[in-house]
């Protein structure tokens, strides 16, 4: 009997020693699992930025990735009277790029080693009244920024003088664009390929109408896939598995086919004979059906050259019109060439598969002809001679019925 109270005794005692081990270890587990995350979060890298943005109480401010794919909203935050405000977000191996933003008004900022950029900005007026402290970086790419607004102004003014022709407006924008190209590619890009700035200045724009394209393109100038490759190069050597040095390097390679093809066919022997000179700047664009229709082909007829958008609300309007004058002087020569402006392929010739005219497309690759032809504001139309000349545009038209028979 007293053997078996003993045994009973070291039973219940082994049961007690055994949970109390269990909850020990699961103590210790708990004390593991907490103290690994806390070494995480010591040994990730984080970014700050903050600052004060004045005059812009009760305004929502948003901190957006600019990601290859376009930009993602990370964090916002609605300011209070001292406009007041402190983003932190995990920063990534290779350099990335942010921007503040309040309505259409822009601050952008890159990542890389630094860890605080502080911003001190005044509302509405942010986009170009702002202080960047902490990043040498942004300080440069706010140099970058200020530059681009100052080419802007001066395309702006050169497209809306009254006093130039359209090829004399085309010469004059290709000189000011080449210059800011000449001061970047010396100055920031050449100078410190692999820096933040350097691709940021890549993947500025300019735009001329309704339409933005590329300051620096590879998809048609030597000089510019030179530009790209600089940089890809870099990229290639200071973060080799970053997935933007993975696109830039693809931008260059695809640009370098783009120009030995350009090459190849400049390289071509012409006939002299077949050479014609016009009075228009010509247009080479593929129509709805693929085929390349050229605008100087229209030689001995009356040409309305019309730049449209089908994705405009009174697109159906515009289109019902122009049919009207198309089916009732077409028999008599008149031609109509439509540049279609829209993103939308798809949406084009959807739009366009019923058209009896001329309908060709200026995609991104093709937005010049818009530079061109001085094109402001969509739509626009030009009157073209018999004899391949532009007649009078939109703005000198008054009676386009009229117009179009005195040509005719």
């Amino acid at each position: 009997m007293h053997n078996h109270i003993i045994s009973t005794n070291f039973a219940e005692t082994k049961k007690k020693n055994n949970n109390n081990m269990k909850i020990k270890a699961i103590f210790v587990a708990a004390l593991m699992a907490v103290a690994a995350i806390n070494m995480t979060s010591c040994t990730e890298k984080k970014f700050r930025v903050e600052g004060t943005i004045k005059g812009a109480n009760d305004s929502t401010l948003y901190l957006e990735n600019m990601s290859l794919n376009g930009p993602v909203a990370v964090d916002s935050v609605k300011l209070s009277e001292d406009g007041k405000f402190s983003f932190a977000e995990k920063a990534s191996e290779a350099p990335e790029f942010y921007r503040l933003r309040i309505a259409g008004q822009i601050i952008n900022v890159a990542v890389d080693s630094t860890e605080t950029i502080g911003i001190t900005a005044e509302y509405p007026g942010m986009a170009s009244n702002y202080v960047v402290t902490g990043s040498e970086e942004c300080m440069k790419i706010k140099e970058l920024a200020t530059m681009q607004m100052g080419l802007q102004a001066k395309v702006n003014a050169i497209a809306q003088s009254a006093y130039l022709g359209i090829d004399a407006v085309a010469d004059s924008i290709d000189r000011v664009v080449e210059s800011y190209k000449n001061t970047v590619k010396y100055h920031y890009i050449f100078k410190e390929p692999m820096k933040a700035y350097s691709y940021f200045a890549l993947f500025q724009t300019i735009s001329l109408g309704n339409a933005s394209s590329l300051i620096f393109n590879p998809r048609n100038s030597e000089e510019d896939v030179k530009v790209f490759a600089a940089v890809a190069t870099s990229w290639d050597t200071y973060w080799p598995k970053a997935e933007r040095g993975e696109n830039l390097h693809n931008i260059a390679i695809e640009g370098m086919k783009n120009v030995r093809i350009i090459r190849s066919q400049r390289a071509q022997t012409i006939d002299p004979s077949k050479v014609s000179t016009t009075g228009i700047i010509d247009i080479q664009l593929a129509d709805n059906k693929g085929t390349v229709r050229t605008l100087s082909q229209l030689k001995g007829k009356v040409v309305m050259l019309d730049f449209h958008l089908f994705a405009n609300e009174a697109s159906t309007k515009r289109i019902m019109m122009m049919r009207e004058l198309y089916n009732k002087y077409h028999a008599q020569g008149l031609e109509i060439y439509q540049v279609s402006v829209d993103p939308d392929e798809h949406f084009w010739k959807t739009q366009t598969a019923a058209l009896p005219w001329i309908s060709v497309r200026a995609d991104q690759e093709h937005q010049n002809v818009l530079a061109d032809y001085n094109v402001q504001q969509i739509p626009t139309f030009f009157l073209i001679s018999r004899d391949n000349a532009v007649y009078k545009r939109d703005a000198q038209v008054k009676d386009l019925e009229a117009e179009i028979r005195s040509l005719l």
